[in-house]
């Protein structure tokens, strides 16, 4: 089947906020509850939507964690943000040869257009499907079909890339083909054992699937 659409997570799929995310987490968990996370403990909290995360930290105060997150994570942006190798140049090469793309994201819209701003990659993405735009997060399909009615494109025709179970996931339940990410901070192992229909070890792996020089 001819792909046309390419659907892809952002954090720690394209841009790498992970170092930043965890920093986040470790300062919001210390501030509110005294105690000191390791990465380790934190790495769980990574890729589910944000409350869905604070509430299994502390229930009685999970709004008051997600503020105190969002506000150091967006205050802290632009010292830890970076794009992944070969992340810049492939999505500039997809755009040039008339591929459709989109953002599909846990994030909130906005905060996921900054960092699109940061790393220079905004211009290529006019799509960006955050937590704010559905009422159920990946790995629903709700958040994949929008994006593929935003760029008036079918499942059939679209690969979900991202470096998280709820991307492979939602990618299979929206009846997408779906990329895992070897780089993802969970484990190359975690996203193969989902059975995605391809795995990439850096980006640039993209232009070979799909036969573009």
């Amino acid at each position: 089947m001819t792909i046309r659409t390419l659907l892809f997570d952002l954090d720690g799929t394209l841009i790498d906020t992970n170092p930043l995310i965890i920093e986040s987490f470790i300062y919001t968990i210390k501030k509110h509850t005294g105690k000191v996370y390791t990465k380790e403990q934190v790495l769980p909290f990574i890729g589910p939507p944000l409350i869905e995360s604070m509430q299994k930290i502390d229930p009685n105060q999970a709004e008051e964690l997600m503020h105190t997150y969002i506000d150091h994570n967006i205050k802290n942006h632009e010292g830890f943000v970076e794009p992944y190798p070969t992340v810049v140049e492939t999505i500039k090469t997809l755009y040039k040869k008339g591929y459709k793309l989109a953002i599909v994201t846990t994030k909130i819209t906005e905060n996921a257009r900054l960092g699109l701003e940061i790393t220079g990659l905004a211009p290529y993405f006019d799509v960006v499907i955050g937590l704010n735009e559905v009422e159920n997060a990946k790995p629903n399909p709700e958040p994949i079909f929008k994006a593929l009615d935003a760029l008036g494109e079918t499942p059939e025709h679209a690969l979900m890339i991202g470096d998280n179970y709820h991307d492979i996931e939602a990618g299979q339940n929206a009846g997408t083909k779906t990329a895992g990410v070897a780089w993802s901070i969970k484990g190359r192992e975690t996203l193969e054992a989902l059975s995605p229909d391809y795995m990439l070890e850096e980006l640039a792996d993209l232009l070979k699937i799909l036969g573009v020089e």
